[in-house]
């Protein structure tokens, strides 16, 4: 834990993280969202910005009060301080910062912070217990060092694209930065895990992430394929490679996802749909017979799904124990969530400054999530953050 005065008029966190200090040299997406969750979870966490702010405050639109909703999204409980790291002064307050946190995030390009004495061995020297999360598009080894690590390009050399689209069409991206998202995730886990060996022996450590692992990582069972299996997967629409029913079907007012995982689902659906008699079809009896036909299954199921509503038919399947849900709008899946007492959306930081957010995802029995500050203005902090940080820090932290 971090000795040293804490930060001036901070209410101090109660989460599991109470007590931490993050400092966050971070911006865009997959850095911001890592140390928002570690925020959301107790740790005091300092935005450090050059003198232009993060970029996500410029992405507009869309806006709510003049400010981008992209930073909205992953920026809470977060103290920001604009400093400008090729001003010597203002670097020697960024090294200081270093030195006191317990955690450091960044997603320069690998190496980018040695000239400013704020890389991880520099860093490290006058703060050994420190858990330092690096993360880049493509790791820090000299193929991938200089290479930007945008979520698109990643999308695209990883493989991923390929498996979006009609089999016959265009490849297309994720309508989300996934992959930023899911190195953030990894980030996350990374510093947890380096903390947990720091309580264990007083050693802090360097962290790395990269957006390709992340990516390659995260496809899962597409990678397993090829790695394991010698398999090249190809774009198939919303269609499984392993899987039928396990896709989008036409109802007579939209689409409704069906995911028939097994036999004895699948038996279900067909009870519900009142077509029994394709239970016992040589063609669909087993999964495998199900996939290899499914061109033959398909029409059939779709005719009786269109002579009713998605929502219809989604109420009665889902009674009838087989997995399904409507394609809805955002604004829709934020309703759903609503409806089965998820409660999405949170209220961050009071009065004119509130901020609607969407929840953190995890729960806690006993130290739950906390909103305590809703994202900051370029600098809002700096006044107080230099000051503090121009203060004695009192007892090091052993390593």
């Amino acid at each position: 834990m971090t000795s040293g005065p804490g930060l001036p008029g901070a209410a101090p966190g109660r989460g599991p993280l109470a007590g931490l200090l993050v400092a966050d040299f971070s911006r865009i997406l997959a850095g911001p969202y890592a140390t928002m969750l570690l925020a959301d979870l107790g740790a005091e966490v300092v935005k450090v910005e050059g003198p232009g702010g993060d970029d996500t405050r410029t992405w507009q639109p869309p806006v709510r009060d003049g400010v981008a909703t992209y930073y909205l999204g992953v920026n809470r409980n977060k103290r920001s301080v604009a400093l400008d790291l090729k001003d010597a002064a203002d670097a020697g307050l960024a090294r200081e910062l270093a030195r006191r946190a317990d955690v450091l995030v960044e997603n320069f390009k690998p190496g980018g912070l040695a000239r400013f004495g704020l890389d991880y061995d520099s860093v490290a020297a006058g703060n050994p217990g420190v858990v330092y999360a690096s993360i880049s598009g493509f790791g820090s080894a000299p193929g991938g060092r200089s290479l930007p690590g945008y979520d698109l390009i990643v999308q695209a050399i990883s493989g991923f694209m390929s498996l979006t689209g009609d089999p016959g069409g265009e490849p297309y991206r994720a309508g989300v930065a996934l992959f930023d998202v899911m190195a953030g995730l990894h980030a996350t886990i990374g510093v947890l895990s380096a903390l947990n060996h720091r309580h264990e022996t007083g050693r802090g450590q360097h962290v790395e992430v990269n957006l390709l692992s992340s990516a390659l990582s995260g496809l899962v069972n597409q990678t397993s394929a090829f790695v394991a299996g010698g398999v090249v997967p190809f774009r198939m629409g919303n269609s499984h490679p392993s899987l039928f029913p396990y896709e989008p079907l036409p109802c007579a007012d939209g689409e409704l996802i069906v995911t028939a995982g097994n036999d004895g689902q699948f038996r279900r659906l067909c009870e519900v749909l009142g077509v029994p008699e394709l239970v016992d079809d040589p063609r669909f009896r087993r999964n495998e017979d199900r996939t290899a036909n499914r061109d033959e299954l398909r029409p059939l199921l779709v005719e009786r799904l269109r002579t009713r509503s998605k929502l219809d038919w989604f109420h009665e399947i889902i009674a009838a124990g087989v997995p399904c849900g409507p394609i809805n709008t955002i604004d829709q899946g934020v309703a759903f969530a609503d409806e089965v007492g998820l409660d999405p959306v949170v209220t961050v930081g009071q009065g004119a400054a509130a901020v609607p957010s969407v929840r953190n995802p995890i729960s806690f029995s006993a130290t739950a999530a906390e909103y305590r500050l809703p994202p900051p203005a370029l600098d809002e902090h700096g006044a107080e953050v230099r000051r503090w940080l121009a203060e004695p820090a009192g007892e090091e932290r052993s390593a």
